[in-house]
C-alpha cells in the first residue's frame, strides 16, 4: 500500500490548520518582508497572526494552588482570632494598643517557625528546631486563647478559638509536607557537606575582614610604642645606676652631638633621679670612648633641612628596610621629637607605594 504524501493529507491536518480537540489562541508576531517604493526595496516589519495551541489545564497545579490558598487563609484567620482574644485579655492590665501589639507576638511566633521550617525542608536536622519551637509557641497561643474564653465566661468559645489555631497550623504543615520533595540519603549528605563548605568560606571571609579592620584601627589608634625605662627607687649619689647609665647611652646613641645640658634635660623628662656630677663624668667617659673608636662616624645621607617624609624615602632608597633603623636615622636627622608612630606610618606608606 503506497504511503500518503504531504499533499494527500486532509487540509485540517496540514501545518497551520487547527486539529480537532485542541484549543488555539491567536498570537501576533512580526516578520521582515521586502517592500519596494519608487523602485527602492527595503526590509520592513509586518504583523501577522498565528494560531498557537493552548496546553491543557494542569489540574494538579490548580488544586495545589487552591489548597495552599486555603491554608494561608486559615493561618490568617487564626492569627486575627488569636490577636483579638489575647489582646482583649491583656487589655485588662495595660492600654489597648500595647496589649494588641504584645498579642501579635503569640501568633506570629509559630507562624515564623513554620516559615523557617519550610526554608530548612531539605535538612531534617535544621528543620527539627523550628518545628519544635513552633509547636511550643502554638501551645502557648492556644492556652491564652482558651484562658480568654474562660475569663469571659465562655470557655467553649475559647476552646473553639484555640482549635482554629491548631487546625490552621496542621493544615499548613500538611501542605508543606505535600509540596516538599524528600532527598535520598546520599544526596542529602552531599548537600549538607556542600552547604557546610560554602558556609565555612563565608565565615572565614567575614572573620578575615573583621581582623583586618581591627588591625587597621590598632595601627592608627594604638601604635606600638617603645617600652618605658624603669624608674629608679632611690637617688644616685656619686655613682650611676644601670638605669640612668642606660638612659645616657640611649641619648648619646640617638643624638651623637647632644650637649651635656641636653642630656640632663632628657633625664629630667624621663623622671629619673641622678647625681649630676656622676652623669657628667659618665658623659665624658662615653664620649671619649666613642672618639677613640677606629670606625669613622657614619655620615648623614641627606641634609637636615629636608622633611621627615624625604628622610624616610632617602633611607629606603639607600637600601635600608629595617623599621627600627629608619626610625633611628630619622631621629638623627630631625631629633627625637619626631614621634615614632609618625615615622612608622610614613615607612609603611612608602613601602606600599614602592
Amino acid at each position: 500500500m503506497p504511503r500518503k504524501t504531504r499533499e494527500s493529507a486532509p487540509p485540517q491536518y496540514l501545518p497551520g490548520h487547527p486539529l480537532p480537540g485542541i484549543s488555539y489562541r491567536p498570537e501576533f508576531r512580526q516578520r521582515l518582508v521586502s517592500h519596494t517604493v519608487d523602485g527602492k526595496p527595503r526590509m520592513v516589519e509586518e504583523d501577522y497572526e498565528v494560531m498557537v495551541p493552548v496546553p491543557p489545564r494542569d489540574w494538579d497545579q490548580a488544586v495545589t494552588t487552591a489548597v495552599t490558598t486555603v491554608a494561608a487563609l486559615l493561618v490568617t484567620v487564626a492569627v486575627v482570632w488569636s490577636v483579638a482574644s489575647i489582646g482583649d485579655l491583656l487589655a485588662r492590665a495595660v492600654v489597648a494598643p500595647i496589649a494588641y501589639l504584645a498579642a501579635c507576638a503569640f501568633a506570629l511566633a509559630w507562624v515564623t517557625c513554620m516559615a523557617l521550617e519550610w526554608l530548612a525542608r531539605y535538612d531534617a536536622a535544621r528543620a527539627a528546631g523550628p518545628r519544635k519551637g513552633g509547636n511550643w509557641a502554638l501551645a502557648v497561643d492556644m492556652a491564652f486563647v482558651a484562658t480568654h474564653g474562660y475569663v469571659e465566661e465562655a470557655l467553649y468559645v475559647g476552646l473553639a478559638g484555640a482549635a482554629v489555631s491548631a487546625i490552621a497550623k496542621k493544615m499548613w504543615s500538611t501542605v508543606m509536607r505535600h509540596q516538599s520533595r524528600p532527598l535520598p540519603a546520599r544526596t542529602a549528605r552531599w548537600l549538607q557537606d556542600e552547604t557546610a563548605e560554602i558556609s565555612a568560606r563565608l565565615a572565614l571571609g567575614a572573620q578575615k575582614r573583621h581582623l583586618a579592620r581591627i588591625e587597621g584601627q590598632a595601627a592608627v589608634y594604638a601604635p606600638t610604642a617603645p617600652a618605658a625605662l624603669p624608674q629608679d627607687t632611690g637617688r644616685d649619689t656619686g655613682q650611676l645606676s644601670p638605669t640612668v647609665l642606660s638612659a645616657v647611652r640611649a641619648v648619646l646613641a640617638t643624638l651623637p652631638d647632644v650637649s651635656h645640658d641636653d642630656v640632663l634635660t632628657h633625664l629630667d623628662r624621663l623622671g629619673l633621679d641622678y647625681d649630676e656630677t656622676a652623669v657628667l663624668t659618665a658623659l665624658d667617659s662615653e664620649q671619649d670612648s666613642q672618639d677613640s673608636r677606629s670606625e669613622p662616624e657614619p655620615t648623614r645621607l641627606v641634609p637636615p633641612t629636608q622633611t621627615v617624609t624625604e628622610s624616610v624615602r632617602t633611607a629606603l632608597s639607600s637600601g635600608v628596610r629595617d623599621k627600627d633603623s629608619v626610625v633611628s636615622y630619622v631621629h638623627q636627622i630631625h631629633g627625637s621629637g619626631v614621634p615614632r608612630a609618625t615615622i612608622v606610618r610614613l615607612f609603611n606608606r612608602e613601602v606600599k607605594a614602592a
